[in-house]
């Protein structure tokens, strides 16, 4: 696989309790998406937060991660659904840290048995890029599946 590259810029006007932000992807995916103190910690607000970012990012990676292993173990997936919770909390000594994600799978694959979609399942989490940067981070990465 080559390197891959991606760039977001981002603009933040203001302090940190009033201030707010702006976040676009170089490639147009996402443009001017807002955040800011009030709605990182508090309601949304149709804002997003570098963690809801985060939690896509990760879930994205474990859905591409999980349909190459079925692929490769002879069980294209039909339908996948991933949902992923970041979990930031205060510890001890180092302020506020990532400390887990928590993901949901739902598969739709036709003729897959519990053992072999466990055994892609454990492969797609430990081949996931994002999975392998939270554990080392020493974040918990926890996958229930369906």
């Amino acid at each position: 696989m080559p390197r891959i590259e991606r760039t977001a810029k981002i603009g933040w006007n203001g302090n940190i309790a009033r201030g707010e932000g702006l976040l676009s992807a170089e490639t147009g995916a996402f443009t001017e998406l807002g955040f800011s103190l009030p709605t990182r910690i508090g309601q949304p607000e149709g804002k997003t937060s570098p963690e809801e970012l985060l939690a896509a990012a990760h879930g994205g990676c474990l859905a591409m991660s999980l349909a190459s292993e079925l692929s490769q173990l002879g069980h294209p997936p039909g339908h996948l659904e991933v949902t992923c919770q970041i979990v930031m909390d205060e510890v001890e000594g180092e302020g506020h840290q990532i400390v887990g994600s928590n993901v949901s799978v739902r598969a739709d694959v036709p003729d897959l048995d519990e053992a072999t979609f466990a055994t892609a399942l454990a492969l797609a989490d430990e081949n996931c890029p994002f999975s392998s940067l939270l554990k080392r981070s020493g974040a918990t990465v926890t996958i229930t599946a369906a």
